[in-house]
């Protein structure tokens, strides 16, 4: 019989105070952060975030309650003893993003962005399930994609990780440049810019541009993996460069893609593809039917390289 792995140790009490400027209160040390009190496992640490609707302050007793290791709270809020173990800090969710910064800053993981119109979290969970094999993988849990939930995952990420894939959400222009300038990628992956959220934009170029702050926060030298068949493509492709990618790959149908689909068959499991990935001919099955998977596929496999 197997031995189970021990939970990592994310975060103690020091390191937490350090990344959020905030007072220590106790000797703790936290497996896992949240700022959801429904979803909380013992050994997390409870960030507790005013939001428009609710303000976690009010669920801080019951973090404790259910077996959190500590809670972030504001410094003069009067809820919970003054000895409960966790920080306080002067704003909870500035506390967060430190929490994020923070982990990114001491990780060596290979990061992945991913944005797009359509096929961000399928994109983002076949990413995961490729570099899982190649080493410890950390992404976010379904789609926390936005302001909090980007630097929630950051948060998240073990220091062991070798490589983590974060979904990146927008439904405004310039929500997505701070996400991206937090998670410094190495690797950027536009999935495809089409019409949508249109209320807040003019036109598919004023959405691609949106998609374009996801280079913003590239590292020097990185990786842009960009649809060919989009016709926003040129436009992405120049901005990408203009934020200092050193690298496009591009992926699709057209001739001129770096990792082209040749062929596809659909059969009783799926979709059967051919493709050419930087000239290397390659055979894999895709378990759903639809042209969007396949070249959902092609854009993962490029982000893999």
């Amino acid at each position: 019989m197997g031995m189970t792995k021990a939970p990592y140790v994310l975060w103690n009490a020091a390191a937490a105070a350090a990344a959020t400027e905030g007072e220590p209160v106790g000797d703790w040390q936290a497996t896992g952060v949240s700022i959801d009190t429904r979803s909380l496992k013992p050994g997390d640490l409870f960030v507790a975030i005013k939001g428009v609707a609710s303000d976690g302050h009010d669920h801080a007793q019951a973090a404790l309650e259910k077996g959190a290791a500590g809670v972030v709270v504001r410094r003069d809020f009067s809820g919970v003893a003054k000895d409960a173990p966790g920080v306080r800090v002067d704003d909870t969710t500035q506390a967060l993003e430190g929490l994020g910064r923070a982990a990114r800053d001491r990780s060596r993981a290979k990061i992945c962005a991913v944005t797009g119109s359509v096929g961000k979290t399928g994109s983002k969970e076949a990413l995961a399930m490729i570099l899982g094999r190649q080493g410890e993988v950390h992404a976010s849990q379904g789609n926390l994609n936005n302001h909090w939930g980007l630097p929630l995952s950051l948060a998240r990420m073990p220091i062991e990780a070798t490589s983590a894939v974060f979904e990146m959400g927008m439904n405004h222009p310039g929500e997505i440049r701070p996400l991206s300038q937090m998670a410094r990628p190495h690797v950027a992956l536009i999935t495809t810019v089409e019409l949508v959220h249109s209320e807040y934009f003019r036109s598919v170029e004023e959405i691609a541009d949106a998609k374009a702050e996801i280079f913003d926060g590239l590292v020097a030298g990185g990786t842009a993996v960009l649809n060919r068949d989009n016709p926003m493509f040129d436009r992405l492709s120049a901005a990408a460069r203009t934020a200092g990618a050193g690298a496009v790959v591009s992926f699709g149908q057209h001739e001129a893609a770096d990792v082209r689909v040749t062929e596809t068959r659909p059969d009783a499991l799926g979709t059967c593809v051919q493709a050419s990935i930087a000239g290397v001919d390659m055979q894999y099955r895709v378990g759903v039917p639809g042209r969007h998977w396949v070249l959902n596929t092609l854009g993962v496999l490029g982000a893999a390289k």
